[in-house]
C-alpha cells in the first residue's frame, strides 16, 4: 500500500456540492425551524458515518463515497466550522481483503476483520482529503478510555490538539482489542459521548435512511418525523436492527439522539446521501431538540460513559431523597455495599430491588466505608460525618432522557 499523504493545510477552495431538490425529494427536504438554523451555523460539529455509507456491496472502501462525504464535509469547514467526524466500517472494509463474504459473527474473526480494514479506511480519508491539502488523525477509542476520567480527558486533549493543528479527527472505536461483542451500533453512542466530550454544538448522524419514521419506510403508511421535542414524540415509534455490514440500525441511532440531547446537543439525524443539505442548511431529516434541564459535562460523564468500581446500595427512603434532586447520600441510607474501590472513584448507586438509580462520586474507601452502613452522622466520628456522595457529585437516572 502506498504511503498516506501528508499535505500540508492549504486554503483550498472547497470543490462545489449538489445539493438535492427540496421539492423533489420528498418527506424529509424542506423543513425550516429555529433549531435547524442552530445546527447550520454551530462552530464545532460531530459527523458520524455508518458502515455502509463508506463501503460498496462487495465490501471494499468506497472511494466515490467517500470522497463525495469529504467534499460535503469540507464545504461546511471552509465556514469556519470545526468537524470530527466518526467513521464506522472498519469491520466491513476488511472483509473483502479477507475473502469474507458475511459479516463475521466470531470476536476474534471481527477483530481480525477491523485490524485489516481499519487500515484501508484511514488510509483512504488521507487521500481523499489531501486533496484539499488537509491532513487527517485517526483516533481509536474503547469504552475504557472514555469510562477513565485522565484517559477521557487525554483523549479530548488530542482531539482539540488535532483542530487546533486543522487536521481532520477520524474517531472509530478499537474493535481490535474489545473484549466483548463487538457491535456497530456502538458507534452511534460513542458518537453522543464524543460530541458531549468535545462540548461540540450540535451532531450530526448519517445512516442509509433519510430521517425518523414512525415505522418501516419501505411501509406506505410510515409517517415522516421531522421534530422530536421530548419522548411523548416517540411514542408508538418502531425502530429496527442494521442492515448486512452493520448492527446499528435506526434504534441505536435514536438512542444515541436522545443521549446527545439529554447533554444539551442538538442531533441532525437523515441519510449520507443527503450531507450536502445536512451540513449547508440543514433543512433535511429529523431534528432531535436538546434537553432544556441538560445535564453538565460531569454528571452526563458520570452517568454514561464513566467505569464504575463497586455498588452502593440504599432503602427506600434513600432512594426518595437522592432521587428528588439536591439531597447528598449519607450512610444512613446504605443498607449494603459491594467492590473494592477507593476514596473519589466512581460507584453504582441501586435501589432496594437491585434497580439502579444512579452513579456517583464516593468521598471514603470500600473498607472505612462498611462500618458507617445505616449509622446517622451523629453516632460517626469527626472524620466520617461528611456525606457519602455529595449532591454535586451525584447523578440519578430519574429525569434521564
Amino acid at each position: 500500500m502506498q504511503q498516506l499523504p501528508h499535505a500540508p493545510f492549504t486554503d483550498a477552495i472547497a470543490r462545489p456540492v449538489e445539493f438535492p431538490s427540496a421539492e423533489a425529494s420528498g418527506p424529509a427536504f424542506g423543513h425550516e425551524s429555529e433549531l435547524r438554523g442552530q445546527i447550520a451555523q454551530a462552530k464545532k460539529i460531530v459527523v458520524k458515518i455508518g458502515s455502509s455509507s463508506l463501503t460498496a456491496a462487495d465490501h471494499t472502501v468506497d472511494v466515490a463515497k467517500i470522497d463525495r462525504i469529504v467534499d460535503a464535509l469540507q464545504a461546511r469547514m471552509a465556514r469556519n466550522t470545526d468537524v470530527i467526524v466518526v467513521s464506522s466500517g472498519a469491520i466491513a472494509a476488511g472483509m473483502a481483503p479477507l475473502g469474507l463474504a458475511h459479516r463475521p459473527a466470531d470476536l476474534p474473526t471481527k477483530q481480525a476483520a477491523a485490524a485489516v480494514g481499519q487500515v484501508y479506511l484511514a488510509h483512504q480519508w488521507g487521500i481523499s482529503f489531501a486533496r484539499y491539502g488537509r491532513s487527517v488523525g485517526q483516533v481509536l477509542l474503547t469504552a475504557s478510555d472514555a469510562g477513565q476520567r485522565d484517559r477521557a480527558r487525554n483523549a479530548q486533549n488530542t482531539i482539540d490538539r488535532l483542530r487546533q493543528l486543522r487536521s481532520v479527527p477520524i474517531i472509530n472505536e478499537n474493535d481490535t482489542v474489545a473484549t466483548s461483542e463487538v457491535r456497530f451500533g456502538d458507534n452511534d453512542r460513542l458518537a453522543a459521548i464524543v460530541a458531549n466530550l468535545i462540548s461540540a454544538d450540535a451532531l450530526i448522524l448519517l445512516s442509509d435512511v433519510d430521517g425518523l419514521y414512525d415505522k418501516n419506510p419501505v411501509d406506505p403508511t410510515a409517517r415522516f418525523m421531522s421534530e422530536i421535542r421530548d419522548g411523548n414524540d416517540l411514542k408508538g415509534v418502531i425502530a429496527g436492527g442494521g442492515g448486512s455490514v452493520g448492527t446499528g440500525g435506526m434504534a441505536t441511532k435514536l438512542s444515541a439522539a436522545r443521549l446527545a440531547s439529554r447533554g444539551g446537543i442538538p442531533v441532525l439525524l437523515t441519510s449520507a446521501d443527503n450531507i450536502g443539505p445536512a451540513l449547508d442548511r440543514a433543512d433535511v431529516g429529523t431534528v432531535f431538540h436538546p434537553k432544556e434541564n441538560a445535564l453538565s459535562a460531569w454528571k452526563f460523564w458520570v452517568l454514561y460513559a464513566a467505569d464504575t468500581a463497586g455498588t452502593l446500595k440504599l432503602d427506600a427512603g434513600a432512594v426518595q431523597a437522592v432521587t428528588s434532586g439536591g439531597t447528598s447520600l449519607l450512610a444512613v441510607g446504605i443498607t449494603e455495599i459491594e467492590g473494592d474501590f477507593h476514596s473519589g472513584e466512581i460507584v453504582d448507586i441501586i435501589g432496594p430491588e437491585g434497580e439502579i438509580i444512579g452513579r456517583g462520586e464516593v468521598a471514603y474507601d470500600s473498607r472505612t466505608l462498611r462500618p458507617m452502613i445505616g449509622k446517622h452522622s451523629h453516632e460517626l466520628p469527626e472524620g466520617m460525618k461528611r456525606p457519602v456522595v455529595h449532591a454535586d457529585y451525584l447523578s440519578n437516572f430519574a429525569t434521564r432522557a
